[in-house]
């Protein structure tokens, strides 16, 4: 493969791979080739090969799969710092016509060739740094004594709000729902194995066309027995650093392709800040926004409180009437939820929210009354209480949220292989 290279310097060898772009210099011939793992300049002389494979080498279109024979050598001008100086060369696949071309294209242009698109630099880097990032998010929990849990995807009600959910219909015991969020069953988990995570997709029915929102999304969600809403923001704190720092370590190749700043990723190390929902509107009176209080921070309201950290904030105790039903409220402000959200810096917003869990049966058989949903579908999460209640919380991180920050993109669409957004359903 192109990245052991370096192992072969001064060795004849063969590749397989697409040719990525290529170009001439009189009798000599350049043919980028790509294999998934980095791209390599193949040189091809006039004098060295048959004539034969000289025009085949003229002949080929972009992306057309070869195979390539040649001798190692470092380049440090060439794209990975080396280049192969060419003797053989067989088509494998000949592709003529390739829709992407260097030229700059529109954005539903590429969308509608999500597909070919996904073999672009950029996006390969993308998708690249997402790998690691989900490793790095399963590294962390199984290395702290969690145990995974994988949640249905389709669910009988409600996590979130009603008004954003997928509705099936399933056989004939009426409708079922794709899921919001896996963090109910990870409540049930954490109360038979202590600490537990959840990591999959989710799906919300959101009709929102911001940078910000896409319908189907990969969340990951811990969930701790005998936490409170401090322990919670420790435990965020502590894994935001990890999975930064680890994709600033070993993703710094891609992080370049994508021309990422990197300064302020640099500064995700706790102690993260820490202020108040109160806070938070004073800073945003004081900036000359009109925000009354008792409202959810918007985009714009998100992007004003950030800009006054060089780090990722934690804003704690929002107002419970903006927050979910199962969210407990602050005994010493019962008007107040035990809630917190972590907004990013650089204007991307909410990454993580969370909070301590309410743990009383009566109240939590009173607040699913209050927000009309259904017992009967909750009797289960109700039994959590019943049967040897404890406190407990935990919080969600969306993945292609957090890596729209840490990549320092424009729009989440790139970062999923296949977004699904509320106007777009293929390729």
């Amino acid at each position: 493969m192109i990245k052991d290279l370096s192992h072969f310097v001064g060795q004849e060898v063969t590749l397989k791979g697409w040719l990525y772009n290529k170009r001439s210099s009189g009798k000599i011939k350049f043919l980028i080739l790509r294999d998934g793992t980095g791209l390599l300049q193949c040189v091809y002389f006039k004098g060295n090969v048959s004539d034969e494979v000289f025009d085949m080498a003229d002949r080929i279109g972009q992306e057309s799969s070869i195979e390539v024979t040649g001798k190692v050598k470092a380049e440090p001008r060439s794209p990975g710092g080396y280049e192969l100086d060419a003797t053989g060369l067989k088509i494998i696949s000949e592709a003529h016509d390739y829709p992407i071309t260097p030229k700059d294209h529109g954005v539903e242009f590429l969308m509608d060739n999500r597909h070919l698109w996904l073999r672009s630099s950029r996006q390969v880097a993308i998708m690249r740094i997402r790998h690691r990032l989900v490793k790095a998010i399963r590294d962390f929990f199984d290395g702290r004594g969690f145990t995974l849990m994988d949640p249905p995807i389709l669910t009988p009600a409600a996590c979130e709000g009603t008004s954003t959910l997928f509705e099936t219909q399933y056989f004939d015991i009426g409708k079922a729902y794709l899921t919001q969020s896996g963090q109910l069953y990870a409540e049930a988990g954490a109360m038979a194995l202590g600490k537990v995570y959840t990591f999959g997709p989710t799906f919300r029915a959101e009709k929102s066309k911001t940078r910000r929102h896409l319908t189907e999304f990969w969340m990951v969600e811990p969930e701790v027995a005998f936490a409170d809403l401090n322990d919670d923001m420790d435990l965020a704190e502590e894994f935001l650093e990890y999975i930064v720092q680890t994709i600033l370590n070993e993703r710094e190749e891609e992080l370049k392709i994508l021309e990422r700043d990197t300064t302020l990723l640099k500064n995700v190390k706790r102690p993260l800040p820490r202020i108040s929902y109160d806070e938070a509107v004073e800073i945003l009176k004081k900036s000359g926004n009109k925000f009354g209080w008792g409202d959810d921070f918007g985009a714009p309201d998100e992007t004003v409180i950030s800009s006054q950290f060089d780090r990722p904030v934690m804003v704690h105790r929002y107002p419970s009437v903006v927050k979910a039903f199962y969210m407990k409220r602050d005994p010493e402000n019962e008007k107040l939820a035990l809630a917190v959200d972590v907004l990013a810096p650089e204007g991307y917003g909410e990454i993580i929210g969370g909070s301590q869990r309410e743990d009383d049966f009566d109240v939590l058989l009173s607040r699913i009354k209050e927000h009309n949903l259904p017992q009967e579908a909750f009797e289960w999460y109700l039994d959590l209480r019943r049967y040897g209640s404890v406190p407990h919380s935990g919080f969600g991180l969306g993945l292609e949220r957090t890596l729209t920050w840490i990549c320092g993109l424009e729009h989440v669409r790139e970062t999923i292989p296949f977004p699904r957004l509320i106007y777009r359903n293929t390729p």
